[in-house]
């Protein structure tokens, strides 16, 4: 039977930046299709005003994880691999429904597997920049003198493909661990249960940032 240790893999600045950007993009996501007339919860003029307070706080928020990143090496976790990806793509497609063991170990210095940092690297590099430009090309269109409808169509699509990400990301989390709240609990307390010892392939060697 594979040991399991229990390992202090998300610190307290991870999991603050990791829940404040859910809340924000959630917060983003409701007000931003109540502006493109989706349906009416808050009122237009306040999801408005919500929207473009939630996307300030974002962006600060951004800025603030960018600097950490890059002051405590963490932006290592994200540099793109395709060492077992192949291996990786095979488990969420076939492994995974036979109970085989994840092709790939965890550790505090490999946090995710190849495929998720070629998703995250896209999400980080692709995704929210697009969302970014465009709100706030949108937002000051006025005074750039942009073409709106462009604009609109670009931030909407950008918009559907983060909640794409947002919902596989949360079935993913739900569904791929030991038990629904196995990959929930560690970013709420810090603390994972990780393979001690495996046969598994490991995700990156370790490195000495904190």
């Amino acid at each position: 039977m594979q040991q399991r240790k229990r390992t202090f893999i998300y610190p307290l600045f991870e999991r603050f930046w990791h829940w404040s950007q859910a809340a924000l993009i959630i917060i983003l996501g409701l007000s931003g299709f109540e502006v493109h007339g989706s349906y009416r919860l808050f009122g237009f003029g306040n999801a408005v005003r919500i929207h473009n307070t939630a996307a300030a706080l974002l962006l600060i928020l951004v800025a603030f994880t960018i600097f950490w990143h890059f002051v405590t090496g963490q932006w290592k976790q994200y540099v793109p691999t395709t060492k077992n990806l192949g291996a990786v793509i095979r488990y969420y497609a076939i492994g995974i429904f036979k109970h085989e063991p994840h092709p790939v170990r965890r550790t505090r210095y490999a946090k995710l597997n190849p495929l998720q940092k070629l998703v995250y690297l896209g999400f980080k590099l692709l995704i929210f920049p697009v969302l970014a430009t465009t709100g706030l090309l949108y937002m000051f269109a006025n005074t750039f003198d942009v073409p709106i409808g462009p604009v609109a169509f670009l931030h909407a699509l950008g918009a559907f493909v983060l909640l794409s990400f947002f919902i596989v990301h949360l079935y993913m989390v739900l569904t791929t661990g030991r038990t629904p709240l196995a990959h929930l609990k560690p970013m709420i307390t810090g603390w994972e249960e990780l393979e001690e010892e495996s046969t598994a392939l490991s995700a990156a060697p370790e490195s000495s940032a904190d």
